[in-house]
């Protein structure tokens, strides 16, 4: 057997997927694969080099079933309308629909669940934008899942959780100063290949020299 090649970046970049239904839940992931893919994560930038991210991960069974109780739970409150008329739904919103449905269902069977999150000062979200706190922990959180995909891992970035995110704090323990800032589903996949995903032109979403341009 020839020995799979690494992916080009082009690949790892067009193809690192949000997987939610090519989960294998029966599979085991070793933690130190994923803390190699932490350690990869953390050369991220981050604002003024502070680091203050900090990273849950969680392989007990015990803990990920809670944790996905309360997740599933506020999955079906957020999408309790639209799964009513799930029918009813244009194809493309019905597929995602059921796809988070189904990774919801079955959470708590995903041998890894890791949650970046902030530790801040206060404890407290600043009023108005945000864009320049949070940049301080999602590339990270997004290079962690480049990194899992070029190890042959795959995840699903959710954030579904955080309109319960006190619930999850209460769970783990975690202090008011540790803020959530999404949560990545990690496993092997039970396919090996992925496609780039349906996006808009990029003439579509560009704009030259400020809104009115180009």
């Amino acid at each position: 057997m020839t020995a799979e090649l690494p992916l080009c970046i082009e690949e790892l970049l067009t193809t690192t997927r949000c997987v939610r239904r090519g989960l294998d839940v029966d599979r085991a992931v070793d933690p130190e694969l994923v803390k190699d893919c932490l350690r990869t994560a953390l050369q991220a930038p981050n604002g003024n080099n502070r680091q203050n991210w900090r990273w849950i991960l969680l392989t007990e069974p015990r803990l990920r079933a809670d944790v996905a109780e309360v997740y599933r739970a506020a999955f079906y409150d957020r999408n309790a309308a639209a799964l009513e008329r799930l029918a009813e739904l244009p194809e493309a919103e019905r597929s995602v629909l059921t796809a988070a449905r189904a990774l919801a269902d079955r959470l708590h069977r995903v041998p890894i669940l890791l949650i970046p999150c902030l530790e801040l000062a206060e404890g407290r979200l600043p009023v108005g934008n945000q864009a320049g706190l949070w940049a301080s922990l999602l590339p990270a959180a997004w290079s962690y899942a480049l990194a899992a995909r070029s190890r042959g891992l795959v995840t699903a970035w959710t954030a579904v959780h955080l309109d319960r995110e006190h619930e999850v704090a209460d769970l783990l323990g975690l202090p008011p100063t540790v803020r959530q800032g999404a949560l990545l589903p990690t496993a092997y996949p039970l396919r090996r290949t992925f496609r780039p995903g349906p996006r808009l032109p990029l003439e579509q979403v560009l704009h030259l020299d400020g809104w009115q341009g180009g």
